[in-house]
């Protein structure tokens, strides 16, 4: 099969889910192109996640051209990039300017510089959205005739909770019309779907997969030389509940002084909370590590024994499924911590792979600490528990066979069947 991945960037160091079903989808022989409509992230450096160059994803993907900053620059080379590619059918185009059918997202400037990459071979079998609001754009293109196949759109999580509450319960009603096929990463987030008037014949609940082989599993005890290190994976922005714990690592800070807190991340409130630290006098215990990569958190969590993942609902509405943070230390053998939040109680079953705690609630997830801290006989089991739960939702072979099945049930009927395993009431989520 030939295949579009439609993403907002490329690449994300943050999306390795979306890595996993390009790299699976290639080792499976499918010709898989990727579009990212607003081409490199605006922060990138080089710096990839190893698969990337592992797999010559670059040399798969389909970068529009820079958009200028300067409006009068953008409309000029604009119109210079429809008359020089008239020969391919660039004049439809122009048909997206229609403000009384496409939203902002699609009429404006920028059309002229995204539809460049599709113009050039713009037919596939399927059109794969990774996010909801993706959608818009991929069903104006295709209406448009730049680009051609049956569309398929996965919810993962801002897409269906802060875009929701941004733009109205109704944003979805041409996607759930004209659309052949959605997935939602959880539970959670289905049923929001379906609650927003997605018809749930079509939809599947579909989990993003973890390479279990990369995240060894290491039964955990009690350092000898009684150090507890604590570790947190994940942007520094208010979603992740981050804050959270470093006021509950203060909390126990005296009664436990021998704890060692690293969160590994980068993110707007670093300078908040380089300052919360300072003022809560526990820099000597809480580091902030920055980036790192894959091999990098490995090592951090491999030397670790307790994970926390504090999510919380962000002020503007958007909320986390599962992410993968939490199943790669799941994986390692880590006991956590978590939230009731979103699609987590979904992956962390509380009082055996770990505990869950309200959201915002330092108290609670201090007190969790502390439990743990003063019981370590229950962090093998719980780390054998989370390993478990880990291997039999979240395998990345068999996920990705499950979309190959999806796609391929696309092609030859309206409504690709569950199975078992993709039943909502049994496939778990993640992020």
């Amino acid at each position: 099969m030939k295949i579009a991945f439609i993403v907002w960037r490329f690449p994300v160091l943050s999306e390795a889910f979306i890595l996993n079903q390009i790299t699976g989808l290639i080792e499976r022989g499918h010709d898989v192109h990727i579009h990212p409509v607003n081409g490199l992230p605006k922060n990138y450096t080089g710096k990839v996640h190893p698969v990337v160059e592992e797999y010559k994803l670059l040399e798969r993907t389909y970068f529009p051209p820079t958009v200028p900053e300067n409006w009068y620059v953008r409309f000029f080379q604009g119109v210079g990039l429809m008359l020089k590619n008239l020969h391919k059918g660039s004049i439809k185009t122009l048909q997206l300017f229609d403000y009384n059918k496409y939203g902002s997202e699609v009429n404006n400037l920028k059309t002229f510089y995204r539809t460049v990459s599709l113009l050039q071979d713009g037919s596939y079998d399927i059109i794969h959205c990774q996010f909801g609001t993706l959608a818009p754009i991929a069903l104006a293109y295709r209406d448009a005739g730049i680009i051609k196949g049956k569309l398929i759109t996965t919810f993962r999580g801002i897409d269906i909770s802060k875009y929701v509450q941004e733009n109205g319960i109704n944003v979805y009603n041409q996607l759930f019309r004209e659309g052949e096929f959605f997935l939602a990463n959880c539970e959670y987030f289905g049923n929001r779907a379906i609650n927003l008037g997605c018809d749930p014949q079509r939809l599947v609940i579909h989990g993003s997969g973890l390479d279990c082989s990369k995240f060894l599993f290491k039964p955990r005890y009690y350092p000898v030389d009684g150090k507890v290190k604590i570790a947190t994976t994940g942007r520094l922005v208010e979603k992740k509940g981050i804050e959270y714990a470093i006021r509950a690592v203060a909390k126990i800070a005296q009664s436990h002084p021998n704890i060692e807190y690293n969160i590994i991340g980068d993110g707007e409130l670093k300078n908040h909370f380089e300052q919360l630290i300072t003022e809560l006098n526990i820099g000597h215990i809480v580091k902030l590590l920055g980036w790192k990569q894959q091999k990098e958190i490995v090592h951090i969590l491999d030397n670790s024994h307790i994970f926390i993942a504090p999510s919380v609902t962000a002020s503007d509405g958007n909320q986390d499924a599962p992410v993968n943070t939490l199943k790669e230390a799941m994986a390692m053998g880590l006991p956590v911590i978590s939230t009731i939040h979103g699609g987590i109680p979904e992956l962390v079953q509380d009082n055996i792979s770990g505990f869950l705690v309200p959201e915002r609630d330092s108290d609670a997830i201090a007190q969790k600490l502390t439990y743990l801290i003063s019981h370590p006989q229950l962090w093998e089991q719980m780390g054998t528990s989370g390993r478990a739960r880990v291997e039999e939702k979240y395998d990345m072979n068999k996920l990705n066979d499950e979309l190959v099945t999806i796609y391929q049930q696309m092609l030859t009927s309206p409504k690709p069947k569950q199975t078992p395993a993709q039943n909502t009431q049994e496939l778990i989520c993640q992020s």
